[in-house]
């Protein structure tokens, strides 16, 4: 018997790393062993007093029950306050923040909160992946712009505004922005409001880089008036080293937020209440958690400009984030030519950077995710198998 999948997935593919990773994993089955430097997953572990805030709460007898779709009181205030101590933005924990089990299903949440047939939603390319996937789901039509190195992959918004925008009700910005590492300023971010409120879009801002390599995180919600037309998304996976405990937030208007809870209660149950103890925890982190997570990225970036300096990779000192982004050789044929070539003769996997969109074809990205030993050890595959 055939039953034929849903229409929202037949022009959905499988995530490009779900496919690349069970042919790194044949190819470790078959010889020398793969050195992954293409996914941003943390290879460091939370500060120890999360781990013991989620041993301690999980061994109590009371905190095993579903918990409430809105999360806990206490870390959706620790989530407010970290937004006032380190963006100086004041949030109402008890309406202007959402609690996510990680900001990966916020972006669906939003979507499928907002978006229909007939809809249509303003997509960076290059961009995170997840942002297509979760429009297309949503029954909308995806419209990308174009960010370019020549603009510091920043969003034209003269030449948008110049386009039918009729049919747009949404448009996902991403900054520190990945996979690129270009960061925004003030200037941009108040002319971005502005543009949203002139043609009535929300702007949904996902935003889990703003610590990494970066002295001065930022938020869009640090414009005045941007709760009107911001929504942002924030993550405790890079910044406090968490991915696998799945722990995000959505911010902004109190209505919006609320309009979003009404979908994600129908998707999931609450959150583990130890992990939201431990997550509290993580919050309350200072400055020195930070400073001393970056002192790590910024050895190891230094090790993959080396890197790209093998390969003749042209990239920026300036930019942010847990990746580098770098313009490959005109020698190559594309992102994807070079990172096949890396992969096949020296056994270390970086990412093309066309899974992003067509504006990162001639680009490859660099995750800051592995030892300084193993980059060192991929320098020399490098060094020794590629011309």
């Amino acid at each position: 018997m055939q039953i034929q999948v849903a229409k929202r997935l037949q022009g959905t593919e499988e995530y490009y790393f779900s496919k690349k990773l069970r042919e790194i994993d044949e190819m470790n089955k078959n010889g020398t062993k793969v050195i992954n430097l293409g996914i941003g997953s943390p290879d460091l572990p939370p500060h120890p007093s999360v781990v013991a805030a989620l041993n301690e709460y999980a061994a109590l007898p009371n905190t095993h029950a579903y918990q409430g779709y809105k999360g806990i009181p206490a870390l959706r205030k620790a989530m407010a306050d970290w937004y006032q101590r380190f963006y100086q933005v004041t949030l109402n924990p008890d309406t202007e923040v959402l609690p996510l089990i990680g900001s990966k299903e916020g972006i669906m949440h939003i979507c499928m909160t907002y978006l229909q047939e007939g809809d249509e939603a303003l997509i960076p390319n290059p961009g995170y992946p997840t942002y297509r996937s979760a429009v297309n789901l949503s029954g909308a039509t995806v419209v990308d712009y174009d960010l370019t190195a020549e603009n510091n992959w920043l969003p034209d918004l003269d030449a948008l505004a110049k386009k039918d925008l009729s049919n747009v009700k949404l448009m996902w910005v991403n900054y520190p922005h990945m996979p690129t590492g270009a960061k925004t300023n003030k200037d941009f971010a108040k002319k971005l409001i502005a543009f949203a409120k002139e043609h009535q879009i929300l702007i949904c801002h996902d935003n889990p880089y703003s610590f990494i390599l970066n002295e001065h995180p930022e938020s869009l919600l640090q414009v005045e008036g941007a709760k009107d037309v911001v929504l942002e998304l924030n993550s405790l996976s890079k910044s406090s080293n968490m991915a696998g405990w799945r722990i995000g937030m959505l911010v902004g208007d109190a209505n919006r937020v609320n309009e979003v809870l009404r979908f994600k209660s129908n998707m999931d149950s609450g959150m583990f209440q130890p992990m939201q103890m431990a997550a509290v925890k993580a919050l309350e982190l200072g400055k020195d958690w930070y400073d001393q997570l970056n002192s790590i990225y910024s050895a190891r970036r230094s090790k993959v400009f080396e890197l790209l300096d093998l390969l003749n990779c042209q990239y920026s000192t300036d930019q942010v984030g847990m990746f580098v982004w770098a313009k490959i050789p005109a020698t190559a044929e594309s992102g994807y030519a070079l990172a096949d070539e890396v992969l096949q003769k020296a056994r270390v996997f970086i990412t093309p950077g066309g899974i992003f969109g067509s504006n990162g074809n001639g680009y490859i990205r660099v995750s800051l995710c592995q030892d300084a030993a193993v980059f060192s050890d991929a320098i020399e595959r490098i060094k020794t198998s590629v011309k």
